[in-house]
Parts: C-alpha cells; sequence; structure tokens
C-alpha cells in the first residue's frame, strides 16, 4: 500500500513527531510505501508530492513546524479542485492519505472521503478546540511559550506599574488564554466564550493598583466586548471564510489607560507560540496519534480521526469528531473567579 501524510492549517509543535511516527511504524511493520504531499491540500492540487521514507524522518521529533509544508488552502475553493486531487493520488498511485489537521483541514478531509478518498485524520491545533479529543498535540507547547512569556512581563509592569496586556491566540475558544492566564498569575481573563465588559475589566485593573500591583490582563483573539464587535486589524479572509484575527488587544491597553489614567500596554504574542521545539508531553502525544493512525490505515478504517480519550487513544468518525468547536466549560472559567481582579 502506498499512504500520502499531509500537514495542512498553521504550523503546530509536534506536526513532525506525528510524520516521523506515520513513517517509521508504516514502513518497519507494514511494508507501507509513503509519499509526502507539500503545502497541504495545494500540493494535491499542484501536483506537488515527493517520497517520504525512514530516512527522510530521521531526526525530526524535535524540530517545530512540518517538513512537508503547510498551507490555509481549501480544494473546493479551486477550479476542477476534487479532480485534480484525484488526478495526483492517481499519478502517484496513493491508495490511502493521512491527513494531519485542525477544523479547517479536517472538514475538507470529510467532504473527500464522502468522494471516495480513502482518509484518516489527526486533529492539530495550538487552539484545543477539536472537541472529538481530549487534547490536541501543539497546545501544551503554546500555553507553556505564553506562561513563559506572561511570567517576563511581570517584572516589566511592576518596575514600571503600568497594565500590560497579553494578546494569545484563541479564535473561538479560550484555552490557551485561561491555562496560560492561569499558569502565569494573570488578573483579568478573557476569553471568546465570554463577551466581557469593559467597565468591569477596568475596575479589576483599579483594583489592583490601589494596593500597589501591577496587573497583567491576559485575552484571546477572539475575546470580544459585550457592546461591541471583533476588534479587527485586518477583515480579509482566509480560502475556510475565516476573518484573520488581530487588534482586541491594542483596543484593551487604550481603553484601560483612557478610562483608568495609568499606562497600559500590549504584547501580541502572536505567531511565536507556534514555533519552536514542541514540549514533550506534545511529542508523546503526536507520537501517539501517528502509532495509531497508521494502524488505521492498515484496518481499512477510513473516515476516521484518532483522539485521546483520558489516557487511551481511540478512533472516532471523522464528521462527528470535527462536527463543533470544543469551548471552555463555564463551570471551568468560573472555577479560577478568586484570582480574577
Amino acid at each position: 500500500m502506498r499512504v500520502g501524510v499531509l500537514t495542512g492549517g498553521g504550523d503546530c509543535p509536534g506536526l513532525n513527531a506525528v510524520i516521523r511516527s506515520v513513517v517509521r511504524k508504516g514502513v518497519q511493520e507494514y511494508a507501507f510505501e509513503f509519499v509526502g504531499v507539500r503545502d497541504g491540500w495545494l500540493g494535491l492540487l499542484q501536483n506537488d508530492v515527493r517520497p517520504l521514507d525512514v530516512s527522510t524522518v530521521r531526526g525530526i521529533l524535535p524540530r517545530g513546524g512540518t517538513i512537508l509544508g503547510s498551507s490555509r488552502t481549501n480544494p473546493f475553493k479551486h477550479q476542477d479542485g476534487l479532480q485534480r486531487v484525484r488526478e495526483t493520488l492517481a499519478a502517484h498511485e496513493v491508495d490511502a492519505l493521512v491527513v494531519i489537521g485542525g477544523e479547517d483541514t479536517l472538514g475538507a478531509a470529510v467532504e473527500l472521503g464522502r468522494q471516495g478518498i480513502h482518509i484518516v485524520g489527526v486533529p492539530k491545533t495550538i487552539d484545543n478546540d477539536v472537541s472529538g479529543t481530549d487534547y490536541t498535540f501543539g497546545f501544551d507547547t503554546a500555553v507553556g511559550i505564553a506562561t513563559e512569556a506572561i511570567d517576563r512581563l511581570h517584572t516589566t509592569a511592576e518596575s514600571h506599574m503600568r497594565t500590560l496586556v497579553v494578546e494569545v491566540m484563541g479564535r473561538h475558544s479560550g484555552w490557551i488564554a485561561l491555562h496560560a492566564g492561569i499558569a502565569g498569575g494573570a488578573n483579568v481573563i478573557l476569553v471568546p466564550e465570554r463577551p466581557f465588559d469593559i467597565d468591569e475589566v477596568c475596575e479589576q485593573v483599579r483594583n489592583r493598583f490601589k494596593i500597589n500591583y501591577a496587573p497583567i490582563v491576559v485575552v484571546a483573539e477572539g475575546a470580544a466586548p459585550k457592546e461591541g464587535q471583533l476588534v479587527l486589524k485586518d477583515r480579509s479572509l482566509d480560502e475556510f471564510g475565516h476573518v484573520r484575527l488581530s487588534g482586541i488587544g491594542e483596543w484593551l491597553a487604550r481603553e484601560i489607560s483612557e478610562r483608568t489614567g495609568k499606562d497600559a500596554r500590549t504584547t501580541v504574542l502572536g505567531h511565536i507560540q507556534r514555533g519552536g521545539t514542541p514540549s514533550a508531553f506534545d511529542r508523546w502525544l503526536a507520537t501517539r496519534f501517528g502509532l495509531h493512525a497508521v494502524d488505521a490505515v492498515k484496518d481499512g478504517d477510513f473516515g476516521t480521526m484518532v483522539a485521546l480519550h483520558g489516557t487511551e487513544i481511540v478512533r472516532l468518525p471523522l464528521d462527528e469528531a470535527i462536527a463543533r468547536n470544543k469551548l471552555v466549560d463555564p463551570a471551568l472559567y468560573d472555577e479560577f473567579e478568586t484570582f480574577y481582579g
């Protein structure tokens, strides 16, 4: 059997660990042949496919990013997209695909699966918002990076007695903001699941200054005030129809400064959360996902996604596993109320 491997969407720490795991087990235990698809779905549209073997994946476990490249390409947004995908797969005699991606990449995989293409999905997103799995690899690394940044920002905030607003990733869900905010000792944590009251935020900031403490505000990029819409610097859309988010951190700092009379500055962590060496947990989880994904290919269990449930790796129907975004439970957010303000 010849198996194609592709990585789509935003890059993520741990992608190379999945690729390595899939290829190592597939070659050594099942005698599969592999090809790597360059730049996600774009590679299948452009017939950009190359051999992938054990020597290719040697030494990539600790590397961030993806050796295959990635893009936010939607094959159904391109002329004759489905036919071009079929032609590329046929030209390289690819029998099945292991698709590593988030909601958009896997959403395209669901539709291609309905068109008869054999696919096994692996969930990937630093946002941790794929509903079918307890955790996605990349999330732990992103939280660690954001937490370290918050730790460092405490000292400069205290030195100048100013508010520092830290904007982290999280379009629809606030998992990074909540985990890193609590781990980093933030005083205000704002998530997309709960529209915030800017007056309440400013009051929480004032309360910290009253006790001679410089506040840290952590905000997910998709968080929004109750009375307004998402705050955006760029209203252009990607091929999946998503607005490119950014700007809530700057807006918050400006409002806090004007309303409290205290200096406020913004740090947008942005893509630094995606980069660099994956954490030990992300390497471990990504490796397990890869091992179980190639098992699913061997079993002919297509149209499924591997997922973490507790400590076990399970298979779920791909369409059900990505049917909705996994959001922060309000009860979990409220659990940390003691530390807000």
